[in-house]
């Protein structure tokens, strides 16, 4: 088994690799004058692991040009972070349903996929591969022990993200709770506040996805004025657009921290052992039949 990865996944592409003890493969990114994305990859194997979260168009293509590099070869093909996955319905007429779009497209010619807390599970029936979807809810628990707050609180901004941070929670047996949302626009959420115990209390505000910040920034402010000792927010994919991380900063956060699923400065915790022991296990069923 060999790992390869596209350019916005090099690093975590490289931590599975360390976790499953395969070797990675080397890739040259480049492009045409015209724009077209050009791959050239060294030696390929039998049973390939293709890493590649879709942040962008140029690694959409990416990973699209790596699977067909890897024709003939068993696939299992890793999404960390799956772009147009929150658009899982058409809301209006003349809308496609990108997250079958894209799922269709990049579970061509491959054997298996895994998807990393994707942002509805129902998507994954879109995959014309069998496909599964994991939590890095545990690790995300890891770190905030590592931090050794003092009478943590964990807290969701939605009720939405509740079973999200209720699983993150378990992990050190933290209270939790969640916030109720009314969003005014884009950008611009109201936060009706809830009965939390927040004074003098860590707060940690946990997520799948921090896009623009706005929902989390309010939330903190709201706590801050409750009398929350400090407050944190961690999330598993850090889109973090429009200038989020200085926005959640500027809302008195004290640390905003993301896996590497989407490979950013504050990346805090790695996804690359929880997905190893997917990889590792369907290796052990392959083996059994």
């Amino acid at each position: 088994m060999k790992v390869i990865g596209t350019e916005s996944s090099q690093i975590l592409a490289s931590r599975i690799a360390d976790a499953v003890r395969a070797e990675i493969v080397g890739v040259k990114f480049s492009k045409f004058p015209d724009g077209e994305l050009y791959i050239r990859t060294g030696s390929i194997s039998d049973e390939m692991v293709v890493v590649g979260s879709i942040v962008d168009p140029d690694s959409f293509v990416q990973l699209l040009l790596l699977i067909d590099t890897c024709e003939g070869s068993e696939i299992q093909l890793v999404l960390p972070y799956m772009g147009y996955a929150r658009q899982d319905k058409k809301f209006h007429d003349g809308e496609p349903v990108s997250a079958r779009a894209v799922a269709r497209a990049v579970s061509q010619n491959v054997n298996r996929c895994i998807t990393v807390n994707i942002h509805d599970p129902s998507v994954l029936l879109n995959f014309s591969a069998p496909a599964k979807n994991v939590s890095v809810a545990g690790t995300i628990g890891d770190y905030i022990a590592a931090m050794a707050l003092r009478d943590p609180l964990v807290l969701a901004p939605d009720d939405g993200a509740a079973r999200f941070a209720q699983a993150v929670a378990e992990k050190g047996g933290w209270d939790c709770d969640h916030l109720d949302k009314t969003r005014i626009s884009g950008e611009e959420v109201s936060i009706a506040p809830q009965k939390l115990s927040a004074e003098n209390r860590s707060v940690v505000i946990v997520d799948d996805i921090i896009s623009t910040g706005g929902t989390i920034a309010t939330a903190a402010s709201m706590l801050m004025h409750q009398g929350a000792r400090e407050v944190f927010a961690a999330c598993v994919h850090g889109v973090l657009s429009g200038g989020a991380f200085a926005r959640l900063k500027a809302a008195g956060i004290r640390e905003v921290a993301c896996s590497d699923t989407i490979e950013r400065g504050c990346s805090r915790y790695s996804a690359a052992g929880t997905i190893a022991g997917v990889i590792q296990d369907g290796k052990k069923t392959a083996g059994r039949r």
